[in-house]
């Protein structure tokens, strides 16, 4: 996990998990889950039992969003 230096490269495909996302959009864990519940923000998937992670692509198309919104 990259430390508060680096930046995070969003892969084009794969799964990131809650803090990587956090990296990219500046929300608390409870607002993120907020967004999640109600719709603002992509489901999550779950990859086993105790792992939950957002699509790669997911994440990318609400960044674009965000970016679009902001102007």
């Amino acid at each position: 996990m990259p430390n508060s230096n680096q930046q995070l490269i969003l892969p084009q495909t794969g799964f990131l998990r809650l803090p990587q996302v956090l990296q990219l959009i500046p929300v608390g864990k409870s607002t993120w889950w907020a967004g999640v519940k109600d719709g603002r923000f992509p489901k999550a998937t779950k990859l086993s039992p105790r792992t939950t992670a957002w699509r790669c692509e997911d994440i990318r198309k609400l960044l674009i969003d965000l970016s679009i919104g902001e102007g």
